[in-house]
């Protein structure tokens, strides 16, 4: 049994999603219920998680998920069934539970890579909030965008580069690539008798070859975020 405040709550969060897709913030939700604090919607929010109505999604921004409804909470009241309407078509649907769309995670930004002469990737401790929908399966790392080598696949200098960490891939997929252990850069990959070939895409550029020893696959691209100034 719940109380009448998490019952508000829990209405006021999937109301939220179905109109918005985002999760309310912890003020929104506070001034929703006229509480006095967040900390009083902390401990609504945790005692609907340990019942199971809602979830926090870990490393996600302001990620609310409704799993279920009380029984006795309905999104809207039912229209009344008239009397040449046996089966009920003009009841009102039942509630839907929404799953959130703004679903974000923090991913590390390890710095900058190059799109063009190669240059350091370097280590940071940044973390670069990403939507979930761009990445799939695995772990991921940010990198920032120097260069215009690759335009013509359409990453450009300033772009982050999602990417999936593999020491793997194949022949044709854009990667980022350890040379010497001493420099990355993000370019197409090639096996070529018996070398590696790392090709731009940019006819301004000439493709890099090594030796199978000289370069190691850190990870392949799996997405782009951009930023408009």
């Amino acid at each position: 049994m719940l109380t009448a405040k998490q019952h508000e709550l829990i209405r006021f969060i999937q109301i939220r999603l179905e109109e918005t897709g985002i999760s309310p913030s912890f003020e929104e939700m506070k001034e929703a219920l006229d509480l006095k604090s967040k900390s009083g919607v902390h401990r609504l929010i945790s005692a609907l998680e340990e019942r199971g109505f809602i979830r926090r999604l870990a490393n996600r921004a302001r990620a609310l998920e409704v799993l279920k409804q009380p029984e006795d909470v309905t999104t809207a009241a039912p229209r009344q069934k008239p009397a040449n309407d046996p089966v009920g078509r003009t009841m009102a649907p039942p509630p839907r539970v929404a799953s959130p769309a703004n679903d974000v995670i923090e991913i590390p930004m390890h710095g900058r890579i190059a799109a063009g002469v190669p240059i350091e990737a370097l280590e940071g401790q940044a973390m670069l909030p990403v939507p979930a929908a761009l990445l799939g399966s695995g772990e991921h790392y940010a990198l920032e965008v120097s260069g215009d080598s690759m335009i013509e696949a359409g990453i450009l200098d300033g772009d982050f580069a999602l990417v999936k960490r593999t020491n793997t891939a194949r022949d044709g997929e854009i990667v980022v690539a350890l040379i010497r252990n001493e420099e990355a850069t993000l370019k197409y990959l090639r096996r070529e008798g018996g070398k590696i070939r790392l090709d731009p895409a940019n006819g301004a550029y000439e493709p890099q070859i090594y030796e199978p020893g000289e370069v190691e696959v850190q990870g392949k691209l799996a997405g782009l975020l951009r930023r408009y100034h």
